[in-house]
Parts: C-alpha cells; structure tokens; sequence
C-alpha cells in the first residue's frame, strides 16, 4: 500500500506521522521503535529487530574493509 505521509517538526527533528490504519496492519503503536533504512530508491522503513540490525552493522564494516574486492566483482 503506498499512502502520503506528511512531514512534521518533532523538536530538533522531523518525524512522519502513519495514518491510524497503517499502524493497525503493522502492529505498530506510539514508543514502537522500526529501522529506516536509506536505499537507492528511498527509506524502508522494517520493525525493529536487533539481530537485523546487527547484521546492517556488520554488512557496512565488510563493505567498508573489502571496498577494493567489491569493486573489482562488479566489474
């Protein structure tokens, strides 16, 4: 489902607000925490997990130390 979702000053940051149905289907509720995650098409947005997390953590240190390997496999 793609919905509009409107930006808002939340202090020194800018948070989006989910329409109440949304949050419904996801189980989502105020004080949930979920994991935004830059991509090339945009932010996902995924529910917390902590073991996802870790494993973003570890994904971008090996991209960071085998940067020159990653280069020469895509060629």
């Amino acid at each position: 489902m793609v919905r509009s979702v409107k930006l808002r000053r939340m202090g020194g940051s800018v948070g989006a607000t989910l329409p109440r149905d949304m949050a419904q289907r996801l189980h989502l509720e105020a004080g949930d925490e979920v994991l935004a995650v830059e991509t090339a098409n945009g932010i996902l947005l995924s529910p917390y997990d902590p073991d996802v997390e870790e494993g973003l953590a570890i994904a971008v240190e090996a991209q960071k130390r085998y940067r020159r390997a990653l280069r020469e496999l895509a060629k």
